[in-house]
């Protein structure tokens, strides 16, 4: 006789959360509360109200959280500057930990013994969720039904959906998606089907948010992001929430065919796995980020900051995000943004984002008077140069004199 009572059940309404909740219900004999999430993924978030109280669901979280996830999590995220092996901008890694702390409170709050998710056994999701939880509640139960089930095919989900009068839109569900889709306000991920194999390029009618690069409009489109502390909170001149910011810059990013991605990447549980992704407001944001970084961050902390950012990313891709030592890493990097204030402007063309200008009033490392190539008044006294140079010379001087003996 299992001892949990009620469980916290990250919930889409789709069928295989669906699944889940009954598989809950007749496995474990608990209640279940379910949490449904809106963090920009673009579809109604409401219907999976109706669908959990027609199996019996009598306490239903569901959640606006797109200006949390932005602030909270999409925007530390990207002071970091962070990419995960060199491409891939984290999506839906940065997700995790925001749902995983919304399931730990409602479980507090509910009282529930245990929560439970819809990631498999494959993926890195089941272990950003669970050591998120663990994090911030360290007896807490998880249960991850695709490690404990014996429902191992579409057409077993399909039929224990029959079998138990699961409200399905089975005539949807029976035609199998080629894809594995993932979205959210930073991102859309693609997996599975033509994408197993790495040699094949994705169809061109896999994309949802972006046009290819090749039909973007033939006139280029200028934009002004105006960042204060290192977020952005204006574009052209006009101010924007953090959510709004990014849903602003998906809508023009994907006219102007940006965000285009396809990587294979190196799971936590130690496999490959081929994705494709479209992020086109994360791909304006992370250059325009480091073009006002440019112009207003001292070298040795830019430097720093980029030494750091690999192991940053990994805490996160990892499921870190609750670490102490990925929280040292963010105190550190939100320091760093203190002067990273003004503008940026930016040139989108055909799938392309080029910085063609960048100001900061009061924080502008840039001094013209030193740099300039015509006269500098006294400025730079260029004959400072030779002892430094002389200088940082000698151990190899040193050295070659030691050879040529």
């Amino acid at each position: 006789m299992s001892n949990i009572k009620k469980v916290v059940l990250a919930y889409s309404g789709g069928l295989d959360t669906s699944i889940i909740l009954k598989w809950l219900q007749d496995q474990y004999g608990c209640e279940v509360v379910t949490f449904t999430a809106d963090i920009g993924q673009g579809e109604e978030v409401e219907p999976a109200r109706a669908k959990a109280q027609a199996m019996g669901v009598k306490e239903i979280y569901i959640e606006d959280l797109r200006e949390e996830y932005v602030r909270d999590f999409v925007f530390p995220m990207f002071r970091a500057n962070t990419i995960y092996e060199g491409e891939y901008l984290l999506g839906t890694s940065i997700a995790r930990p925001l749902i995983a702390k919304r399931l730990v409170e409602i479980a507090n709050a509910t009282g529930a013994d245990a929560i439970s998710h819809g990631a498999t056994g494959k993926g890195n999701d089941q272990v950003r969720f669970e050591l998120g939880a663990y994090a911030l509640k360290p007896d807490v139960k998880v249960i991850a039904p695709w490690r404990e089930w014996d429902l191992t095919s579409r057409e077993k989900l399909m039929a224990y959906a029959k079998e138990h009068n699961i409200p399905v839109d089975f005539a949807k569900a029976g035609k199998k998606s080629p894809y594995s889709m993932d979205a959210n306000l930073l991102h859309i991920s693609y997996e599975g089907g033509v994408l197993e194999d790495p040699w094949c390029e994705p169809e061109e009618d896999m994309w949802r948010w972006s046009v290819s690069p090749e039909k973007a409009p033939d006139k280029p489109t200028y934009i002004e992001l105006e960042f204060k502390f290192g977020d952005v909170v204006a574009i052209d001149g006009k101010p924007m929430s953090p959510a709004t910011v990014m849903e602003l810059l998906n809508k023009i990013g994907g006219a102007n065919g940006i965000g285009r991605d396809d990587i294979v990447e190196n799971r936590y549980v130690g496999m490959k796995s081929r994705g494709a992704y479209e992020t086109p407001g994360g791909t304006i944001l992370l250059k325009a980020h480091r073009a006002i970084e440019s112009l207003t961050l001292d070298r040795e902390v830019a430097h720093l900051k980029d030494e750091l950012m690999p192991r940053y990313a990994s805490l996160i891709y990892n499921g870190y995000w609750w670490s102490p030592e990925r929280k040292m890493l963010q105190t550190m990097i939100d320091a760093s943004q203190e002067t990273v204030n003004g503008q940026v402007r930016l040139k989108l063309y055909k799938g392309g984002v080029s910085v063609v200008g960048r100001k900061s009033v009061s924080d502008s490392l840039f001094d013209e008077k030193i740099a300039t190539f015509e006269d500098d008044a006294g400025a730079y006294n260029q004959k400072d140069a030779e002892g430094f140079i002389k200088l940082n010379a000698l151990r190899m001087r040193i050295a070659a004199r030691k050879r040529h003996r």
